[in-house]
């Protein structure tokens, strides 16, 4: 088993413009993510977020209720439109008593690529390794979950936001 990095894919039945948008505008991610970003992303930004629950699935809302006003940072590194987002940060941040910023991070990558019947996304954290031993496996074990929820997450919000696009 590869403790390093997690690895997620989904068939995104949306163009890839759409999906783009969804990945790469801060108020959309945070939208489905269930943050919210203090500014658009850019390469290089360090950016706040703040746990805010998804508008997308009312009972993954309330399991985030519990984090709700917890602020996190990310770091974007790479924005290649409509091929490549990816951001560095440090998984499992949730304690306000623990100094994370002395801490190594993860790179989460979402990539994306053209497929005869939609987009696949796939997202990727890697870097495990590197988080000190006393809080690895948890945050190796809850990202992993988490991941798998937001993949259903991103879909669930491009289905919402074409039906409302396609309501007259």
């Amino acid at each position: 088993m590869n403790t390093d990095c997690i690895e997620k894919h989904i068939l995104l039945r949306a163009p890839i413009s759409r999906v783009w948008r969804a990945l790469s505008d801060s108020t959309e991610f945070g939208a489905w993510f269930g943050v919210k970003f203090d500014r658009p992303f850019a390469p290089g930004a360090k950016m706040r977020a703040v746990v805010t629950p998804t508008k997308v699935n009312a009972d993954v809302a309330e399991a985030q209720k519990k984090y709700e006003g917890i602020v996190f940072e990310i770091t974007v590194e790479q924005i290649e439109p409509e091929r490549l987002f990816s951001f560095r940060w440090h998984p499992g941040a949730i304690d306000p008593a623990i100094d994370y910023s002395v801490e190594p991070t993860t790179l989460v990558a979402f990539t994306l690529e053209q497929k005869v019947d939609g987009v696949l996304l796939t997202v990727t954290e890697s870097g495990f390794d590197q988080i000190p031993l006393a809080r690895r496996a948890k945050a190796f074990t809850s990202n992993e979950q988490g991941w798998s929820m937001q993949t259903t997450l991103i879909e669930a919000y491009l289905d919402q936001t074409q039906q409302r696009a396609q309501t007259p």
